[in-house]
């Protein structure tokens, strides 16, 4: 399966990433770990990642859509994969959607994790992280309604929203039963 997983911070998504990825057999592909792996292994465009981090700057969409095209371009990504980070907005989602068209394939699903913002924040601000105050919470917060909201359109009947609120395991299986896969 060919999968994407959107919902704002705090909804779980890279746990919930992880446990799916592994329940079917395919590689979670998150931005973060493009990154950290490119850097650590010294790469032209993990290098050209690490200059903008380090001067305070988002990393430009050419070197994510580079590091994206590379890994997606690797063998283990054939029987499928599921994107965690990106797209995270509708120029994205378009780059991605040439991307895979190129390669014959196309997103099945795109798996949209829910949760009130009042529960988002409560689970942020219990982290305990120094940048996880309410204000920079509500921020991230307004920057994926803007931002990343309009995917769950963009991407219409192939979404399948699930409830991300409640126990680990309660929230694997509600999206394990909305892919129709199955349970576990």
């Amino acid at each position: 399966m060919r999968l994407l997983i959107i919902g704002p911070q705090g909804a779980g998504k890279g746990t919930q990433a992880e446990r799916l990825a592994a329940e079917l057999g395919i590689p979670h592909i998150s931005t973060g770990d493009l990154f950290r792996d490119n850097i650590g292994r010294g790469t032209d465009l993990g290098t050209l990642a690490q200059q903008y981090m380090n001067a305070g700057n988002l990393v430009p969409d050419e070197v994510t859509q580079s590091m994206l095209a590379d890994r997606l371009a690797q063998p283990d990504t054939e029987p499928g994969f599921l994107l965690d980070g990106f797209p995270r907005n509708l120029p994205q989602a378009t780059w991605l959607a040439g991307l895979l068209q190129e390669r014959g394939t196309a997103l099945e699903k795109v798996i949209l994790l829910t949760a009130p913002d009042e529960v988002l924040i409560e689970r942020m601000t219990a982290r305990g992280r120094q940048d996880d105050t309410v204000e920079a919470i509500q921020r991230r917060l307004d920057l994926y309604h803007a931002e990343t909201e309009p995917l769950v359109e963009h991407y219409g009947e192939i979404v399948v929203p699930i409830d991300g609120v409640g126990g680990v395991d309660e929230v694997t299986d509600r999206i394990v039963s909305g892919l129709g896969l199955a349970t576990r």
